[in-house]
C-alpha cells in the first residue's frame, strides 16, 4: 500500500500531486468569483482584475510547491537575466510567427489591411497587457505543475499529447467554433501547445513559452486586428478578408484557424527542435521564497 503513495525515495508519486493541484484550483474557484464580483462592486474596473486568473492559478502552484518543499521558482520561474531574455526572444518569436501566417494568407488573397480608424496606442498597451495576463495564467496552468509532474512520472511524449488535447479542448466554447473552423483550430491549438511544450523542454522555464504565447496573441489581436480563438479585437490594422474558403483565412475566430497558422508552428516547432536549449543560471531573484505553511483560503 506504501508504493501505492511513495516512491523509492519516500517522496508522494507524481500522480497524487496532480490531484492535490486540482484540489487547490477547485479552492480557488470556490473564492475567485466572489472575491472578483465584490471588487467590481466597490467600483474597481475590469483592467484592474485582468490578472486575478494569474494571481489565483499561482496561489495554487505556490501551496503544492511548498508542501513539496521548494521555492516557486522551481517552477520555472526563475527571475533572472536569462528569464528576462527569454521572456524577450519568446516574444518577438510569437509576433514573428504570426507574421508569417498572416503574411501567407495575404499573399494567396485571403486578406488585405487597412488602417483602423479607432486605432490607438493605449489600445495597443492595454492588448499587451491584458495578453500578458492571459499567457501567465495559460501557461501556468498547462506548462506549469501539471505538465512537469508528468514529465517527472511518464517521459516527455504522454504530458505533451495529453497537454495538447486539453489546450484545444479548452477552446472548444469560444465564439465560432463549429464545422470546419473546429477541426483546424483544434488541430492548429494543440498543436501549439506541443510547441510551448518544447519551448519549456529547451529551457525549463515559463518564460520562452509565455512570451511566445503573448507575442502571437498580442500581434494577433491588437496590432494586425484578427479574431484571437474567436475572440473579437481592435487592432491598429484592420484585416478585410477576401471571398476565400475558411481554412485559408481563419475567418471570424482568426489565423489559428488558417491551414498556414499550421504551416508557421511547424517552422517554429523545427526551429527549436534544432536549437539545443539553454541552461538554468545558477543565480535567482525567486518569484517568492516560502517560509510559512501556506493558510487556508
Amino acid at each position: 500500500m506504501k508504493k501505492l503513495f511513495f516512491n523509492s525515495e519516500l517522496r508522494l508519486r507524481n500522480g497524487w500531486w496532480i490531484l492535490v493541484f486540482i484540489g487547490f484550483v477547485a479552492l480557488t474557484r470556490l473564492v475567485y468569483r466572489p472575491i472578483t464580483h465584490g471588487l467590481k462592486d466597490l467600483g474597481v474596473s475590469a483592467s484592474w482584475l485582468e490578472p486575478a486568473s494569474f494571481i489565483f492559478i499561482l496561489l495554487a502552484t505556490w501551496a503544492c510547491t511548498r508542501l513539496r518543499k521548494e521555492a516557486l521558482s522551481s517552477v520555472g520561474f526563475l527571475l533572472d537575466r536569462r528569464w528576462l531574455k527569454e521572456i524577450v526572444w519568446g516574444t518577438f518569436l510569437g509576433t514573428a510567427s504570426l507574421f508569417v501566417a498572416a503574411g501567407l494568407i495575404w499573399s494567396f488573397g485571403g486578406v488585405h489591411f487597412e488602417l483602423n480608424p479607432v486605432r490607438s496606442i493605449g489600445t495597443v498597451a492595454y492588448g499587451f497587457y491584458m495578453f500578458l495576463f492571459v499567457a501567465l495564467f495559460e501557461e501556468t496552468l498547462f506548462r506549469g505543475f501539471v505538465f512537469q509532474r508528468l514529465l517527472d512520472g511518464t517521459g516527455i511524449w504522454f504530458p505533451q499529447i495529453l497537454l495538447a488535447l486539453l489546450f484545444a479542448m479548452g477552446h472548444w466554447d469560444n465564439p465560432g467554433m463549429q464545422g470546419t473552423t473546429k477541426i483546424f483550430a483544434s488541430f492548429e491549438l494543440a498543436l501549439a501547445a506541443i510547441l510551448l511544450g518544447l519551448a519549456y523542454l529547451r529551457t525549463r522555464s515559463l518564460a520562452l513559452p509565455i512570451g511566445i504565447h503573448l507575442g502571437w496573441n498580442w500581434s494577433q489581436g491588437h496590432i494586425l486586428g484578427f479574431g484571437v480563438s474567436g475572440m473579437e479585437q481592435v487592432g491598429w490594422f484592420k484585416p478585410l478578408l477576401a471571398n476565400k474558403p475558411q481554412w485559408l483565412t481563419g475567418g471570424d475566430f482568426g489565423p489559428e484557424a488558417s491551414v498556414f497558422a499550421v504551416v508557421s508552428d511547424l517552422m517554429l516547432i523545427a526551429l527549436l527542435w534544432k536549437w539545443k536549449g539553454s541552461v538554468a543560471a545558477s543565480t535567482s531573484i525567486p518569484v517568492a521564497k516560502v517560509s510559512r505553511p501556506i493558510v487556508a483560503q
